[in-house]
């Protein structure tokens, strides 16, 4: 059934069933590349709120948790210039860090956090992301862990907006062309 967002009609895209499936198939394969160590796991917000949620529901080990909030976006657009609106509040020195995303597009959020984590010296810094457009990433940051791979389309849902709003749908949805 599609749905209404402002001006915007979007079609389902993604369930909640799959998305559950697929965040604890990750979360499994993090518990094993842990091996053993307790890892930070650092959502970036504001869209990465459910992910990280759901994600540390399913990790079966210890682990930390932190945020931190980045804005690239107005609308529908990638404004190219990303600011740092919240920063770290953990200490991540020789630690083993997972950066979890909602969305990777362009990459520059992930440039700017790179710069971030590259200054805290932690002993690795792995990337997680539920959907990752390849057609419009073109940066050389390896992404450790991909959901979804998607068409390079707006969505929203499961804590991704359009213009503040959508964030609580429990499921995708994509802009209805």
């Amino acid at each position: 059934m599609d749905i209404q967002v402002f001006d915007k009609t979007f079609i389902p895209f993604i369930s909640e069933q799959q998305i559950q499936t697929r965040l604890k198939e990750i979360a499994e394969q993090i518990l094993r590349d842990m091996n053993g160590e307790v890892p930070v796991f650092i959502g970036v917000l504001n869209g990465s709120f459910m992910v990280i949620s759901d994600l540390v529901k399913h990790y079966k080990g210890e682990c930390e948790l932190s945020f931190v909030k980045m804005a690239s976006y107005i609308g529908t657009q990638s404004t190219n210039q990303v600011n740092q609106l919240l920063g770290l509040d953990i200490d991540v020195s020789d630690r083993r860090v997972i950066l979890v995303e909602d969305i990777v597009d362009t990459g520059n959020t992930l440039v700017a956090l790179k710069k971030l984590f590259d200054q805290q010296q932690p002993k690795e810094l792995r990337i997680c992301t539920l959907c990752l457009k390849p057609d419009a990433y073109k940066k050389d940051i390896p992404l450790n862990y991909v959901a979804f791979e998607i068409e390079n389309k707006f969505i929203v849902g499961y804590g991704m907006d359009y213009n503040k709003r959508g964030r609580n749908i429990p499921e995708i949805y994509q802009i209805k062309e």
